[in-house]
This record gives structure tokens, sequence and C-alpha cells, in this order.
């Protein structure tokens, strides 16, 4: 380190060091920086003494001016519990027409069915309740077992082959692996299903719709009627329109009646509250933009 020496431009005294022939002036730290670090101290030492703010290992210090905020959100979730009550025990004592006929209380439906929707529901039929492979759109309106909020809610309620003594229950036939059907009347109604929702066809399918009509009348129309158009008594679903659980391309149809289907849904009684259970079977009808 060179002695120190004085700069002869600034008159500034450097502070000996140098590099490449460049000295550094000595200059005093700015005033403003010193006020700065000055205040944030008196902040800091005025905030510990009038606010919470030391661990004493069983406590804390309280501070002079006594701020809890344990106490003070303890209360504000006190508050709004009470100004929840109020309409939720409407919803709970309401019946569900009353209920759709009331905007204002559909606004408190559709804000918290939002949230227990996605907290619950939505890690198996999407955010927006589309679905997917395996998993039913609820927002196309195709219902496997209803679509009034009463059903919705029973449906909530004891789930699909779920844990319930009353739950839902519906099954498919694995038609084709367990041997009720030859391959070819397999290919043959898979053929004829997918006809029925007005796909297009190979020319080999369509010459297999007939047979595959006669199989269908001898197999499936005690759950889908001779129709097509489901049963919502047995959770059948429609056949005929453009909505598909598991997917109406010819591999996913000739898959379904070769090994069947059981889908299955929760229970949701005893995890939900009425109340919730009955918030939520309306918030899914407006999913659907109240088809039925």
């Amino acid at each position: 380190m060179a002695d120190a020496t004085r700069d002869p431009v600034t008159g500034t005294t450097t502070t000996g060091h140098e590099w490449n022939g460049i000295e550094e002036l000595d200059t005093p730290i700015p005033r403003v920086v010193l006020f700065f670090l000055a205040a944030t101290a008196l902040f800091s030492i005025g905030y510990w003494l009038l606010m919470p703010a030391w661990p004493l290992g069983w406590s804390y210090t309280k501070g002079l001016l006594g701020i809890d905020q344990r106490a003070v959100v303890t209360e504000q979730v006190r508050d709004a519990a009470a100004e929840r009550a109020v309409w939720t025990k409407r919803i709970a004592d309401g019946s569900f027409a009353d209920i759709k006929a009331d905007p204002a209380l559909m606004r408190h439906v559709v804000d918290t069915g939002r949230t227990l929707f996605t907290d619950n529901c939505a890690v198996c039929h999407g955010t927006e309740g589309k679905g997917g492979p395996g998993f039913p759109s609820l927002a196309a309106g195709a219902w496997l077992w209803g679509g009034s909020p009463e059903a919705i809610a029973q449906t909530i309620r004891v789930g699909i082959n779920g844990t319930a003594k009353d739950t839902r229950t519906s099954q498919m036939l694995a038609f084709g692996r367990d041997g009720v059907l030859q391959r070819e009347q397999v290919l043959a109604v898979a053929a004829y299903v997918r006809s029925l929702s007005g796909q297009k066809l190979t020319e080999a399918e369509q010459a297999s719709v007939p047979a595959g009509k006669e199989v269908f009348a001898q197999n499936c129309v005690a759950c889908h009627g001779p129709d097509g158009k489901g049963m919502q008594d047995l959770g059948a679903p429609d056949l005929t329109d453009t909505t598909w659980i598991y997917g109406g391309d010819a591999q996913a149809v000739l898959d379904t009646v070769h090994g069947g289907r059981q889908g299955h849904m929760p229970s949701w009684e005893g995890r939900l509250s009425p109340t919730e259970i009955k918030l939520l079977a309306l918030y899914v009808g407006t999913l659907a933009g109240e088809k039925r």
C-alpha cells in the first residue's frame, strides 16, 4: 500500500490504494446514507419495543401496544363465519328450486361451489368440469344418473361403486374377454354403436351394422335401451350423442365392448357436510348450463 497523498484535482486525500495509476479518493460516506442507517436502526428499536417481536422459548414479547395478530385473525375468521352463516343457513334450509330462483344466493353458490369443486372434484373432472378419459364431462349435459340438483346431490352423497351402503352401482360386462360374444360379434356391435352417434364407418364396418344391431338387441338393450339412449336409473350412458367417457373412436369402443367398464366415484357423505353437498350439486348444474 502506498502512502496517502492529496489528489491535485479535488484536493481530497487518497486512501493510498493505486491501480494502474488510478488512486482511490478517501471521500466520506454521504450524510444521507448515515441518516437512513440511523433512521432504520431507530425504527427497528421502536418496533421491537411496541410490537410482538422476540421469542422467549415458551412465549414471546408482547410489545407496549399489546397487539396480538393471532387474536386479530381469530376475530376476523369469527366475523367471516358469522357473515357466511347468514346465507349458508338459507341454502341448508331452502329447496333447490328456491335457491336457484334467488340470483344473490346463486352468486354465493357459484363462488363457494367453485372452491369446493376445485378442492375435491377437479382432480378427476378437471377445473372446468370437462372430464377426461374415464371421467365424465359435467359440462356436456349428458348425465349418467340424472342432471337435476336432487339427482346430482344423491350421486355426490353416495358415489358410484363407492363405499356407501346405498351407493349407485353400475358395471358393463366384458363381452369379449369373458366369452359372452365372439370376436366377430364384438366387432359388429362396436360398429353399430358408433353408427348410432353418426360416426363415419368403413365399408367393412357398414356391412357389419345389421349383424351388430341384432347383437345389440340381444345383449345391450337391457341397459342402454332399444334406441341406445341409455337409462339413467341404471347409470347406462346414451350411445347416440357425441359425449364419450372412454372415447368414441373405433378402438376405444371396441376396447369397451371387449373388456367392459366399471367406473368409480367416492362417496362424499361424511367427507362433506350436507350443505356442502347441496352447494356442489347446484354448482355442478351451472357447469352444464342447466342442460337436462
